[in-house]
């Protein structure tokens, strides 16, 4: 039987917000494009490029930025790298000059107005995220060609196998699709889940560059905690929401004084740790991270945008309240994380277009759990306990974004899974695994199930739930 492949690094992707599926796919599927453009050998030949979004991807494109993502993909900028603070003075000398410099180095016309067109009446079969790429060449012949976001800056084109082309010929020592083959890897080896999953990545590089890759997926983290939880001001979009993390961590720390990162997080712990105010930072962080995202700062898909504040907010906590603060530890925590999430994209799906927000805000929330729960000296069973009681918890949770921004209440929901991932651990650290009337495997069932019942104005299209209950009124786009 083939096992899809999933390594820690397609789990956790740096990028940029506001959401992995609306904003990094389409940034990538643009990226991929080009480089089979290139390869063959006719990027130079192209006159003319039309952009059709169908589906979630045209009803949310505006507020989650799908249209910025495609012309910044198509301009040959990463996404990892790529400066955001420049962001709207490109965009804005694109619609002004309406050319665009294809790869950064074919220039072509191109109007975003009328060269990017919102399908919001058409879905293709496959997925609710699809774009396809219209394409004119000088010797009069066209081509068209389609790729699907499918959650977590994940891209599939059309034709091709789910996770086939990006990991072909990959043999995994210990291959997983369930927990209970998690599991049953685990008992037969001894390895705790972290160890097992640093076994099968060193099917694509080294245990030392692993380790490397993985403390840079934390420092981007970090950074995105500390710029959050630094930075005033108003979201844009037009709904006119205040950042709060940087008022909240001035409140918390009642004047206590520090100078960079490390004096931040011994400033915090000066101030005890007793439950609200842990409650208030655990807080604090998820919503520094998502209101970066909410302004196309760079973040860690984890796994995806929409959820990106919850990870990194369970673990600054680890860190902070924890004692956690040791590479190894945060080696280990985002490892475990990372094959609770595999499963789930696996067994159901992390994409919000096709689950609803419990795909986004439940999974990472069981992910953080389970890793919390390893880092704190739980079992291999306590481990998906956690995982499954933070998942049972989130079933059903919608998505219904307000103005299609990645705001409200995108930005909060944050707060509650890392809140229920702590919970989670807890439970599982404090129970008897055996006793569980519910696997993890049981609930990622249930989770996909439900999905497929879900009615689909639930599904990131803002056309139901919280987006039709609550006036609003945007400017024109």
């Amino acid at each position: 039987m083939a096992h899809e492949c999933i390594s820690v690094f397609d789990i956790f992707k740096i990028g940029v917000g506001p959401s992995s599926s609306h904003t990094l796919g389409p940034w990538r599927a643009a990226l991929r494009f080009l480089k089979e453009l290139e390869a063959g050998g006719r990027l130079h030949e192209v006159e003319k490029v039309s952009v059709l979004l169908y589906g979630s991807l045209a009803k949310t494109g505006h507020g989650h930025g799908t249209d910025i993502a495609v012309q910044l993909g198509l301009s040959g900028d990463d996404p990892v790298t790529f400066d955001v603070n420049r962001i709207n003075a490109k965009i804005g000398d694109i619609r002004r000059m309406k050319r665009l410099q294809l790869n950064k180095h074919h220039e072509i016309d191109f109007a975003p107005t009328e060269d990017i067109a919102f399908l919001y009446d058409e879905t293709l079969p496959y997925h609710p995220n699809a774009l396809t790429f219209l394409v004119s060449f000088a010797g009069g012949d066209q081509t068209a060609v389609t790729y699907y976001s499918t959650g977590g800056g994940f891209v599939v084109k059309e034709g091709e196998q789910a996770g086939g082309a990006a990991n072909a010929g990959v043999d995994l020592p210990f291959p997983v699709d369930t927990a209970r083959q998690l599991l049953q890897w685990c008992i037969k080896t001894g390895f705790s889940i972290s160890e097992l999953v640093m076994e099968n990545e060193q099917a694509w590089r080294s245990e030392a560059a692993t380790k490397e890759g993985v403390l840079q997926i934390w420092q981007v983290m970090r950074d995105c905690i500390y710029r959050g939880c630094h930075t005033n001001g108003e979201l844009p979009g037009g709904l006119k929401v205040a950042r709060r993390a940087a008022a909240l961590n001035k409140k918390l720390l009642q004047g206590r004084g520090y100078q960079d990162f490390d004096s931040w997080i011994a400033a915090i712990r000066g101030g005890g740790n007793h439950f609200a105010y842990t409650l208030d930072w655990v807080s604090c962080f998820a919503l520094a991270v998502n209101e970066e995202n909410a302004s196309f700062g760079r973040v860690v898909t984890a796994p995806t945008n929409g959820a990106a504040g919850v990870i990194p907010a369970v673990l600054q906590y680890y860190i902070t309240f924890c004692n956690g603060y040791q590479p190894a530890r945060i080696i280990q925590f985002l490892l475990t994380a990372s094959e609770i999430g595999s499963i789930f994209k696996k067994r159901s799906t992390i994409s919000a277009a096709m689950g609803g927000c419990q795909a986004e805000i439940g999974v990472s929330s069981a992910m953080a759990a389970a890793a919390l729960t390893e880092c704190m000296g739980g079992s291999q069973r306590q481990v998906l306990m956690a995982a499954e009681i933070a998942m049972e918890h989130h079933l059903g949770l919608t998505c219904d974004p307000i103005g299609g921004l990645v705001q409200v209440p995108c930005i909060e929901r944050n707060t509650m899974g890392a809140i229920k991932a702590i919970t989670a651990s807890q439970l599982a650290l404090q129970s008897n695994p055996e006793l569980a009337k519910v696997s993890l495997d049981a609930v990622v069932k249930t989770m996909w199930e439900t999905a497929l019942d879900m009615n689909s104005k639930y599904k990131e299209t803002s056309d139901g739930g919280l987006a039709v209950n609550i006036p609003i009124s945007l400017p024109e786009c």
